[in-house]
């Protein structure tokens, strides 16, 4: 079965790097997986869109097609975008209504981010030449009710990606 986990959270929290390690293992059981990250999104599909509020919710909007598509195509979906508002998140429910979405909440202090990070946003943020940061020259809107949180301060990625394993298979995505 197929499904979609939306992990989100701060720049540097782990998004990225679960989203992978999960596609790795998931792969590996072979099951059909692809991976829609921010990062790789932002520079070929939406090129087009900047960082203010009505853009970010663009990308998310955009990628929330893909993935719906990809799912209903049957494939098993790992997306990982920072989706700083509530409302965006929204959005996603609604798009993938009727299938398989469940949201998973990187969970890192702002501190612990911006002591790995891992791309330079924060020290780019520090001296004045990105003012628009989530997390610190934006907000970042911490989610109610995420179907499942993933402390990456707590949980090494094996762990995490351990965590995850279960969680999907307790949905019936991988075999328990």
């Amino acid at each position: 079965m197929q499904g979609l986990l939306w992990f989100y959270g701060l720049p540097g929290s782990g998004k990225s790097t679960l989203a992978q390690a999960m596609s790795r293992k998931l792969a590996g059981a072979g099951v059909k997986v692809q991976v829609l990250d921010g990062d790789i999104l932002r520079a070929g599909l939406n090129r087009d869109l900047g960082f203010t509020p009505e853009d970010r919710h663009e990308n998310i909007r955009r990628t929330a097609e893909v993935g719906r598509i990809l799912v209903e195509a049957g494939v098993t979906v790992m997306a990982a975008f920072i989706t700083p508002y509530e409302k965006n998140r929204d959005q996603v429910r609604r798009i993938m209504r009727g299938l398989p979405y469940y949201e998973c909440f990187v969970r890192c202090s702002l501190e612990e981010c911006m002591r790995r990070d891992p791309k330079g946003l924060y020290r780019k943020s520090r001296l004045g030449q990105i003012l628009d940061l989530t997390g610190v020259g934006a907000p970042f809107e911490t989610p109610a009710a995420p179907d499942l949180v993933i402390d990456t301060e707590r949980w090494s990625v094996e762990e995490a990606v351990g965590l995850i394993w279960n969680f999907m298979a307790e949905r019936g995505l991988v075999p328990a």
